[in-house]
């Protein structure tokens, strides 16, 4: 076997590199092992709005795994890196659509459990290739084959009820003896007033650990947590027919579909599994009659493909999530939320803004 070696003097003959090529190199070295980085093993992201309030805060910053669920290949590979996928008020891509890859996913080193924190893309977006939808961050309340029900705003999983986030919060009905209560505690307590019914009635989303501090102030008559009745339809909730008079704090039962499950084909089913079966698993759905079509065969069951999860807000009554637009894919999960890195105050200025017992704070 030949080996050719290159001797020293050789080798200070070689032509030394350009400051631009040596340049170009390490800014092309910076990008091939970012890309790699966010692609396979984390990603940052930011929290901007207030549905995990208390857990995670509006203007948290947070490393997000892709290991822990397994990193997923993109579905448009032609993409701007580290751009969103719209810009300039989202009248530009960065991303064309010409080449979408189908769903692939490589192995993980854990699986979707009850009460992770996961970061997803927005189911409901179907006019948009799944990894360009808007992100979303939730908890997830229930996995593939799980029946879930909310009974007065408390989430039940196959008869038992979840533990609630130590600093869930949610809405409650104030009443005071008719004095104002001092702006100051409002602050402190992280309350956010959301109506007032009478002089001396208000509801408010109050973190739970608060409730007895306010509770204990001498102006303050009562403190009841408000919950929509039980048969209380409302439309905006999924899945969205009157058939099903549920809202978002009395909800269900509903089996979340599974990879493998099979179900019949009638009218309630198809009411409360199309959006799953026509969108996510790519169906064509037509009725005639009593005969349901599924790409253009009588079908009487129908056996899905992918596992699916149930994902809710911490903050229950401000927060837009699977009570709304119904099941998330697992085609949509991006990773588990990790670790909090940095943390901004957009009410405060300079040093103050930053929320400095919240830098690497871990997320649970």
């Amino acid at each position: 076997m030949n080996r050719k070696f290159t001797t020293k003097k050789e080798q200070e003959n070689q032509p030394e590199k350009s400051k631009s090529r040596e340049w170009f190199d390490a800014i092309l070295f910076a990008v091939v092992a970012s890309t790699i980085i966010r692609g396979l093993l984390f990603s940052a992201y930011a929290i901007p709005s207030g549905s995990m309030e208390g857990t995670l805060l509006t203007g948290d910053y947070l490393f997000v795994s892709k290991i822990s669920y397994g990193p997923r290949m993109p579905f448009t590979p032609v993409a701007v890196p580290f751009l969103e996928s719209t810009i300039t008020s989202d009248s530009i891509k960065t991303y064309w659509d010409g080449l979408e890859l189908p769903y692939f996913r490589l192995p993980g080193v854990s699986k979707i459990k009850k009460g992770d924190i996961v970061v997803f893309n927005k189911p409901e977006e179907v006019d948009k290739p799944v990894d360009v939808r808007t992100n979303l961050i939730k908890r997830c309340q229930a996995v593939p084959g799980d029946l879930v029900s909310i009974v007065n705003g408390q989430v039940f999983v196959n008869g038992k009820a979840n533990s609630n986030a130590k600093e869930a919060q949610t809405s409650y009905e104030v009443k005071t003896d008719g004095r104002e209560i001092n702006p100051k505690i409002i602050e402190d307590l992280h309350i956010e007033i959301r109506q007032q019914s009478a002089e001396n009635t208000f509801e408010m989303i109050i973190p739970t650990a608060n409730v007895s501090v306010l509770k204990s102030y001498p102006n303050i008559k009562s403190v009841k947590p408000v919950f929509e009745p039980k048969g209380k339809y409302d439309l905006q909730i999924f899945p969205h027919n009157e058939k099903f008079k549920w809202n978002e704090d009395n909800f269900g039962p509903l089996m979340i579909p599974k990879k493998g499950m099979s179900i019949p084909l009638n009218d309630s089913t198809l009411i409360l599994y199309r959006q799953a079966i026509q969108f996510y698993e790519n169906n064509k759905i037509e009725t005639k009659g009593k005969t349901v079509l599924i790409n253009g065969k009588p079908a009487g069951n129908y056996t899905f493909k992918y596992n699916y999860y149930w994902m809710m807000g911490d903050n229950r009554h401000n927060s837009l999530d699977s009570r709304f637009w119904g099941y998330v894919p697992e085609d949509h999960i991006i990773g588990k939320a990790m670790i909090t890195w940095m943390s901004t105050d957009s009410t405060a200025s300079g040093l103050n803004s930053i929320r400095w017992n919240r830098i690497f704070k871990v997320i649970n």
